[in-house]
């Protein structure tokens, strides 16, 4: 009991995890609706992307990548507010796509009828079409979260050096984005507003700091050359 509260107090941001059963809770009882009219989500982008089972790996990759970053992000306590925007940014974007499917159903009907293939990337995928229902889709939670996850890695403090950690969680994200395209599990309109819903939560949580901090940063500049100049007078 007394570790247990050392942990509490030391890690007291671990109160995030409260918002877990939340969503899950939400989330399950939107996939299981079957009484309301669903807006079909579609482009033409979206007729000329192939379905490519190879994709089924970045897919599955996501769940580790998100996981991983976060408990990493969480133990970091050094570059705690690194934790805290990345989850910050996670629950608005999660929470805003979830209200969004409440009053605004969608879905989409791009999956393959059969597989031209048989092999264990399309039964993995046979898997995931039974468990994931093709609603609830746009924006892309799948897609928003990844850059989230990329996005608090490329601006920690933590990670402000090591370049190549930087490069191949870009290129993971990147694929990960891609292979809900490619498995027909997104349309192409969903990755998009999955970015423009990123774009707009992170000039609210990340932009604003860093200009605060701008601004003291040029005011202390300012300060420092009025001084020079007062002193450089008085030498003379």
């Amino acid at each position: 009991m007394g570790n247990l509260k050392q942990f509490l107090f030391k890690y007291k941001h671990a109160i995030i995890i409260l918002y877990i059963p939340i969503y899950m809770a939400w989330f399950i009882l939107l996939e299981k609706r079957t009484d309301v009219k669903f807006i079909e989500v579609h482009c033409i982008i979206d007729d000329f992307i192939p379905f490519c089972e190879i994709f089924i790996i970045p897919y599955l990759l996501w769940f580790i990548y998100v996981a991983a970053s976060l408990v990493f992000l969480f133990f970091q306590t050094k570059y705690i507010d690194d934790f805290y925007k990345c989850a910050a940014i996670l629950v608005m974007g999660m929470t805003t796509s979830l209200i969004i499917y409440t009053f605004f159903p969608n879905a989409q009907n791009m999956r393959p009828d059969s597989f031209e293939r048989e092999n264990i990337f399309t039964n993995i995928i046979s898997v995931l079409y039974a468990a994931d229902t093709d609603t609830n889709v746009c924006p892309s939670i799948h897609v928003y979260n990844s850059i989230a996850i990329h996005a608090s890695i490329a601006t920690s403090q933590y990670f402000k050096d090591k370049k190549w950690i930087k490069n191949s969680s870009l290129i993971l994200c990147i694929l990960i984005c891609m292979s809900t395209l490619f498995l027909k599990q997104h349309s192409f309109i969903d990755l998009i507003c999955a970015a423009a819903l990123y774009i707009f939560y992170y000039n609210i949580i990340y932009r604003q700091i860093p200009l605060q901090y701008n601004i003291h940063y040029k005011a202390g500049k300012v300060r420092r050359f009025a001084k020079s100049i007062k002193h450089h007078r008085e030498l003379q």
